[in-house]
Protein backbone atom coordinates (compact mmCIF):
# COMPACT_ATOMS: atom_id res chain seq x y z
CA UNK A 1 0.00 0.00 0.00
CA UNK A 2 0.88 3.35 -0.52
CA UNK A 3 0.45 6.87 0.78
CA UNK A 4 -1.02 10.16 -0.65
CA UNK A 5 0.92 13.53 -0.13
CA UNK A 6 0.79 17.22 -1.00
CA UNK A 7 1.93 18.83 -4.64
CA UNK A 8 0.96 22.14 -5.14
CA UNK A 9 -1.33 22.95 -7.71
CA UNK A 10 -0.27 25.04 -10.88
CA UNK A 11 3.30 25.22 -10.57
CA UNK A 12 5.15 22.43 -9.70
CA UNK A 13 6.05 18.85 -11.59
CA UNK A 14 5.98 15.81 -9.58
CA UNK A 15 9.18 15.11 -8.64
CA UNK A 16 10.65 11.40 -7.17
CA UNK A 17 11.60 12.48 -3.92
CA UNK A 18 7.80 13.20 -3.43
CA UNK A 19 6.99 9.26 -4.65
CA UNK A 20 5.71 6.69 -2.46
CA UNK A 21 5.07 3.00 -2.82
CA UNK A 22 7.40 1.56 -6.14
CA UNK A 23 7.39 5.09 -8.03
CA UNK A 24 5.11 3.66 -10.67
CA UNK A 25 1.67 5.36 -9.37
CA UNK A 26 1.53 8.13 -7.46
CA UNK A 27 -1.29 10.07 -6.24
CA UNK A 28 -1.00 13.98 -5.91
CA UNK A 29 -3.00 16.31 -3.38
CA UNK A 30 -3.62 20.29 -4.76
CA UNK A 31 -2.88 22.52 -2.13
CA UNK A 32 -6.66 23.28 -1.92
CA UNK A 33 -6.68 20.43 0.12
CA UNK A 34 -3.76 20.50 2.06
CA UNK A 35 -2.53 17.60 4.26
CA UNK A 36 -5.38 17.47 6.76
CA UNK A 37 -7.75 16.02 4.24
CA UNK A 38 -10.97 17.94 6.02
CA UNK A 39 -12.83 19.14 2.87
CA UNK A 40 -15.43 16.90 1.86
CA UNK A 41 -14.78 17.75 -1.80
CA UNK A 42 -13.75 15.16 -4.16
CA UNK A 43 -14.29 11.92 -5.72
CA UNK A 44 -12.89 8.72 -4.50
CA UNK A 45 -10.35 7.37 -5.99
CA UNK A 46 -7.86 4.21 -6.55
CA UNK A 47 -4.93 3.40 -8.82
CA UNK A 48 -2.67 0.13 -8.72
CA UNK A 49 0.15 -0.86 -11.32
CA UNK A 50 1.46 -4.36 -10.97
CA UNK A 51 5.23 -5.48 -13.01
CA UNK A 52 5.29 -7.93 -15.37
CA UNK A 53 7.63 -10.05 -16.64
CA UNK A 54 10.09 -7.29 -17.79
CA UNK A 55 12.90 -6.28 -16.09
CA UNK A 56 11.22 -3.16 -15.21
CA UNK A 57 7.29 -2.10 -14.91
CA UNK A 58 7.24 0.94 -17.82
CA UNK A 59 3.88 2.05 -16.94
CA UNK A 60 3.27 4.85 -15.39
CA UNK A 61 0.00 7.13 -13.56
CA UNK A 62 -1.07 9.54 -11.76
CA UNK A 63 -4.00 9.98 -9.50
CA UNK A 64 -4.30 14.19 -9.20
CA UNK A 65 -6.66 15.31 -6.70
CA UNK A 66 -7.53 18.96 -6.31
CA UNK A 67 -6.36 19.56 -9.63
CA UNK A 68 -6.04 22.93 -9.94
CA UNK A 69 -9.14 23.89 -7.91
CA UNK A 70 -11.76 22.18 -5.79
CA UNK A 71 -14.07 20.42 -7.94
CA UNK A 72 -11.22 18.95 -10.32
CA UNK A 73 -9.64 15.21 -10.84
CA UNK A 74 -7.11 14.65 -13.13
CA UNK A 75 -5.79 10.58 -14.16
CA UNK A 76 -3.65 9.68 -16.30
CA UNK A 77 -1.72 6.45 -17.65
CA UNK A 78 0.63 6.30 -19.50
CA UNK A 79 2.84 2.76 -21.10
CA UNK A 80 6.31 3.09 -22.52
CA UNK A 81 7.80 0.68 -24.81
CA UNK A 82 11.41 0.36 -25.73
CA UNK A 83 14.48 0.15 -24.18
CA UNK A 84 13.78 3.66 -22.20
CA UNK A 85 10.08 3.73 -22.61
CA UNK A 86 10.28 3.26 -18.57
CA UNK A 87 11.91 7.11 -19.08
CA UNK A 88 9.55 8.23 -21.29
CA UNK A 89 6.39 7.44 -19.75
CA UNK A 90 7.78 8.68 -15.99
CA UNK A 91 8.98 11.79 -17.89
CA UNK A 92 5.24 12.67 -19.70
CA UNK A 93 3.26 11.53 -15.95
CA UNK A 94 5.69 14.40 -14.24
CA UNK A 95 5.62 17.10 -16.66
CA UNK A 96 1.86 16.45 -18.55
CA UNK A 97 -0.24 18.10 -15.17
CA UNK A 98 1.45 20.94 -15.03
CA UNK A 99 1.87 21.86 -18.98
CA UNK A 100 -2.12 21.05 -18.47
CA UNK A 101 -3.00 23.54 -16.22
CA UNK A 102 -0.42 26.26 -17.74
CA UNK A 103 -2.15 26.19 -21.01
CA UNK A 104 -5.53 26.33 -19.74
CA UNK A 105 -4.76 29.23 -17.26
CA UNK A 106 -3.59 30.84 -20.25
CA UNK A 107 -6.74 30.43 -22.04
CA UNK A 108 -8.23 31.46 -19.63
CA UNK A 109 -6.83 34.64 -19.46
CA UNK A 110 -7.11 35.52 -23.57
CA UNK A 111 -10.09 33.25 -24.14
CA UNK A 112 -12.87 34.60 -21.84
CA UNK A 113 -15.88 33.60 -23.06
CA UNK A 114 -15.20 30.51 -24.39
CA UNK A 115 -16.31 26.91 -22.65
CA UNK A 116 -14.33 25.31 -19.81
CA UNK A 117 -14.48 22.38 -22.32
CA UNK A 118 -12.58 24.08 -25.29
CA UNK A 119 -10.05 25.50 -23.14
CA UNK A 120 -8.97 21.84 -21.81
CA UNK A 121 -9.31 20.67 -25.05
CA UNK A 122 -6.84 23.31 -26.59
CA UNK A 123 -4.35 22.60 -23.58
CA UNK A 124 -4.39 19.58 -24.42
CA UNK A 125 -3.36 19.92 -27.69
CA UNK A 126 -0.72 22.15 -26.99
CA UNK A 127 0.90 20.44 -23.55
CA UNK A 128 1.15 16.89 -25.85
CA UNK A 129 2.83 18.46 -28.56
CA UNK A 130 5.35 20.36 -25.91
CA UNK A 131 6.02 17.37 -24.29
CA UNK A 132 6.82 15.57 -27.50
CA UNK A 133 9.24 17.89 -28.05
CA UNK A 134 10.57 17.91 -24.75
CA UNK A 135 11.45 14.13 -25.32
CA UNK A 136 13.93 15.65 -28.33
CA UNK A 137 16.03 17.15 -25.36
CA UNK A 138 16.28 14.37 -22.95
CA UNK A 139 19.73 12.72 -22.77
CA UNK A 140 17.78 9.21 -23.23
CA UNK A 141 17.29 7.97 -26.62
CA UNK A 142 13.90 7.72 -28.12
CA UNK A 143 14.64 6.58 -31.52
CA UNK A 144 12.70 3.63 -30.70
CA UNK A 145 11.56 4.26 -27.29
CA UNK A 146 8.15 5.83 -26.37
CA UNK A 147 4.74 5.78 -24.54
CA UNK A 148 0.95 5.57 -24.75
CA UNK A 149 -1.16 8.06 -23.16
CA UNK A 150 -4.76 8.52 -21.59
CA UNK A 151 -5.85 11.37 -19.18
CA UNK A 152 -9.02 11.67 -17.91
CA UNK A 153 -9.97 15.29 -16.46
CA UNK A 154 -12.85 16.34 -14.17
CA UNK A 155 -13.81 19.60 -14.07
CA UNK A 156 -17.53 19.92 -12.21
CA UNK A 157 -19.58 18.18 -14.44
CA UNK A 158 -17.48 18.13 -17.29
CA UNK A 159 -15.62 15.16 -18.16
CA UNK A 160 -12.18 15.69 -20.54
CA UNK A 161 -10.53 12.16 -22.38
CA UNK A 162 -7.30 12.89 -24.06
CA UNK A 163 -5.71 9.85 -25.77
CA UNK A 164 -2.53 9.12 -27.50
CA UNK A 165 -2.21 5.07 -28.78
CA UNK A 166 -3.68 1.90 -27.58
CA UNK A 167 -4.05 2.30 -23.23
CA UNK A 168 -8.06 3.02 -22.68
CA UNK A 169 -10.59 4.63 -20.90
CA UNK A 170 -14.10 3.26 -20.03
CA UNK A 171 -17.14 4.50 -18.41
CA UNK A 172 -19.27 2.74 -16.03
CA UNK A 173 -22.70 3.99 -15.97
CA UNK A 174 -26.27 2.90 -15.18
CA UNK A 175 -28.69 1.52 -17.21
CA UNK A 176 -32.67 2.62 -17.31
CA UNK A 177 -32.67 -1.66 -16.06
CA UNK A 178 -30.81 -0.76 -13.25
CA UNK A 179 -27.82 -2.72 -14.24
CA UNK A 180 -24.40 -1.34 -14.72
CA UNK A 181 -22.82 -1.19 -18.53
CA UNK A 182 -19.49 -0.06 -20.09
CA UNK A 183 -19.60 2.70 -22.40
CA UNK A 184 -15.69 2.65 -24.35
CA UNK A 185 -15.03 6.70 -23.87
CA UNK A 186 -11.62 6.59 -26.26
CA UNK A 187 -10.52 4.55 -29.44
CA UNK A 188 -7.72 2.18 -29.42
CA UNK A 189 -5.84 3.86 -31.71
CA UNK A 190 -3.79 1.16 -33.46
CA UNK A 191 -2.76 0.35 -37.11
CA UNK A 192 -5.55 -1.81 -37.33
CA UNK A 193 -7.49 1.43 -37.72
CA UNK A 194 -7.95 1.77 -41.30
CA UNK A 195 -7.59 5.57 -41.00
CA UNK A 196 -4.53 5.15 -38.79
CA UNK A 197 -2.72 2.81 -41.53
CA UNK A 198 -3.35 5.10 -44.22
CA UNK A 199 -2.06 7.61 -42.67
CA UNK A 200 1.16 6.16 -42.05
CA UNK A 201 1.39 4.25 -45.32
CA UNK A 202 0.70 7.87 -46.80
CA UNK A 203 3.85 9.14 -45.27
CA UNK A 204 6.15 5.95 -46.80
CA UNK A 205 5.40 3.65 -43.29
CA UNK A 206 5.02 0.44 -43.55
CA UNK A 207 1.91 -1.28 -41.74
CA UNK A 208 1.85 -5.31 -41.61
CA UNK A 209 1.16 -7.80 -39.34
CA UNK A 210 4.10 -10.71 -38.54
CA UNK A 211 2.93 -14.44 -39.07
CA UNK A 212 3.25 -14.78 -35.22
CA UNK A 213 0.69 -12.32 -35.36
CA UNK A 214 -1.81 -12.32 -38.01
CA UNK A 215 -4.41 -10.11 -36.37
CA UNK A 216 -1.64 -7.58 -34.38
CA UNK A 217 -0.54 -5.08 -37.47
CA UNK A 218 2.47 -3.08 -36.72
CA UNK A 219 4.25 0.23 -37.16
CA UNK A 220 7.47 -0.48 -39.26
CA UNK A 221 10.44 1.46 -41.48
CA UNK A 222 10.54 1.74 -44.81
CA UNK A 223 13.02 -0.63 -46.08
CA UNK A 224 13.95 -1.86 -42.61
CA UNK A 225 12.03 -4.50 -40.58
CA UNK A 226 12.01 -2.56 -37.49
CA UNK A 227 10.63 -1.60 -35.33
CA UNK A 228 7.28 -3.20 -35.55
CA UNK A 229 5.34 -0.61 -33.37
CA UNK A 230 1.74 -2.11 -32.18
CA UNK A 231 0.64 1.58 -32.16
CA UNK A 232 -0.13 4.14 -34.44
CA UNK A 233 0.27 7.26 -32.23
CA UNK A 234 2.58 7.84 -29.03
CA UNK A 235 4.98 10.00 -27.68
CA UNK A 236 8.96 9.34 -28.20
CA UNK A 237 9.72 6.96 -31.18
CA UNK A 238 11.30 9.67 -33.20
CA UNK A 239 12.23 7.39 -36.18
CA UNK A 240 9.22 6.64 -36.93
CA UNK A 241 7.78 10.65 -36.60
CA UNK A 242 8.81 10.86 -40.69
CA UNK A 243 6.24 7.79 -41.29
CA UNK A 244 2.99 9.02 -39.64
CA UNK A 245 3.35 7.85 -36.07
CA UNK A 246 2.11 11.09 -34.40
CA UNK A 247 2.01 12.65 -31.01
CA UNK A 248 -1.74 14.58 -31.36
CA UNK A 249 -4.08 13.21 -29.41
CA UNK A 250 -7.99 12.44 -29.74
CA UNK A 251 -9.69 14.37 -27.82
CA UNK A 252 -13.76 13.90 -26.15
CA UNK A 253 -15.57 15.98 -24.26
CA UNK A 254 -18.50 13.98 -22.28
CA UNK A 255 -20.69 15.59 -19.45
CA UNK A 256 -21.14 13.89 -16.80
CA UNK A 257 -24.82 12.95 -15.31
CA UNK A 258 -26.59 11.09 -12.24
CA UNK A 259 -26.40 7.72 -14.64
CA UNK A 260 -22.01 7.70 -14.65
CA UNK A 261 -21.05 5.53 -11.76
CA UNK A 262 -17.14 5.89 -12.49
CA UNK A 263 -14.23 5.77 -14.95
CA UNK A 264 -11.44 3.24 -15.31
CA UNK A 265 -8.31 4.41 -17.23
CA UNK A 266 -5.89 1.24 -18.00
CA UNK A 267 -2.84 0.18 -20.05
CA UNK A 268 -3.67 -2.84 -22.33
CA UNK A 269 -2.24 -5.20 -19.80
CA UNK A 270 -5.93 -4.80 -18.89
CA UNK A 271 -7.54 -5.21 -21.85
CA UNK A 272 -5.67 -7.79 -23.30
CA UNK A 273 -7.18 -9.71 -20.59
CA UNK A 274 -10.56 -8.50 -19.58
CA UNK A 275 -13.18 -6.81 -22.06
CA UNK A 276 -14.93 -3.30 -21.11
CA UNK A 277 -17.95 -4.94 -19.80
CA UNK A 278 -15.70 -7.33 -17.29
CA UNK A 279 -13.94 -4.40 -15.99
CA UNK A 280 -16.89 -2.49 -15.00
CA UNK A 281 -18.83 -5.57 -13.68
CA UNK A 282 -16.15 -6.65 -10.95
CA UNK A 283 -15.69 -3.16 -9.76
CA UNK A 284 -19.58 -2.96 -9.14
CA UNK A 285 -19.76 -5.93 -7.77
CA UNK A 286 -17.49 -5.26 -5.20
CA UNK A 287 -18.31 -4.82 -1.53
CA UNK A 288 -15.44 -2.25 -1.35
CA UNK A 289 -15.41 -0.75 -4.84
CA UNK A 290 -13.72 2.40 -4.09
CA UNK A 291 -10.69 1.43 -2.23
CA UNK A 292 -9.88 -1.33 -3.93
CA UNK A 293 -11.17 -0.52 -7.51
CA UNK A 294 -7.89 -0.51 -9.36
CA UNK A 295 -6.22 -3.42 -7.49
CA UNK A 296 -9.22 -5.91 -8.24
CA UNK A 297 -8.75 -5.41 -11.57
CA UNK A 298 -5.11 -5.37 -11.52
CA UNK A 299 -4.82 -8.50 -9.58
CA UNK A 300 -8.09 -10.05 -11.90
CA UNK A 301 -5.85 -9.14 -15.31
CA UNK A 302 -2.87 -10.54 -13.98
CA UNK A 303 -4.38 -14.01 -12.80
CA UNK A 304 -5.50 -14.20 -16.74
CA UNK A 305 -2.02 -13.77 -18.15
CA UNK A 306 -0.67 -15.84 -15.83
CA UNK A 307 -3.23 -18.55 -16.63
CA UNK A 308 -4.07 -18.41 -20.24
CA UNK A 309 -0.38 -17.68 -21.34
CA UNK A 310 1.85 -19.25 -18.94
CA UNK A 311 4.52 -19.57 -22.03
CA UNK A 312 4.34 -15.56 -22.36
CA UNK A 313 5.82 -12.80 -20.98
CA UNK A 314 3.27 -10.80 -18.86
CA UNK A 315 2.65 -7.58 -19.77
CA UNK A 316 2.95 -4.59 -16.88
CA UNK A 317 -1.07 -3.80 -15.99
CA UNK A 318 -2.03 -0.32 -14.34
CA UNK A 319 -5.18 0.84 -13.33
CA UNK A 320 -7.11 3.76 -12.33
CA UNK A 321 -10.57 4.09 -11.01
CA UNK A 322 -12.28 7.23 -9.93
CA UNK A 323 -15.95 7.49 -8.65
CA UNK A 324 -18.10 10.38 -10.25
CA UNK A 325 -20.62 10.66 -7.70
CA UNK A 326 -18.85 9.54 -4.12
CA UNK A 327 -17.97 13.18 -3.09
CA UNK A 328 -17.19 12.12 0.41
CA UNK A 329 -13.97 12.69 2.74
CA UNK A 330 -11.14 12.78 0.32
CA UNK A 331 -9.84 9.59 0.13
CA UNK A 332 -7.38 7.78 -2.29
CA UNK A 333 -5.24 4.37 -2.59
CA UNK A 334 -2.34 3.41 -4.29
CA UNK A 335 -1.97 -0.43 -4.28
CA UNK A 336 1.50 -2.04 -5.58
Amino acid sequence: MGHCFSLPSSSSEIHEENEHGDGNAVVCYGEELGLDHELPVHHLGSVCSLQGSKVLNQDNAVLYLGYGSKDAELCGVFDGHGKNGHMVSKMVRNRLPSLLLTFKEQNQESHVSEEEAHKWEKACFTAFKLIDRELLLQVFDCSFSGSTAVVAITHGDDLMIANLGDSRAVLGMITEDGEISAVQLTSDLTPNVPSEAERIRMCKGRVFAMTAEPGSKRVWLPNHDVPGLAMSRAFGDFKLKDYGVIAVPEISHHRITSKDQFIVLATDGVWDMLSNDEVVSLIWSSEKKEAMAAKLVAEAAEALWKKNLKSSKIDDITVICLFLHNKEQTSCTIDT
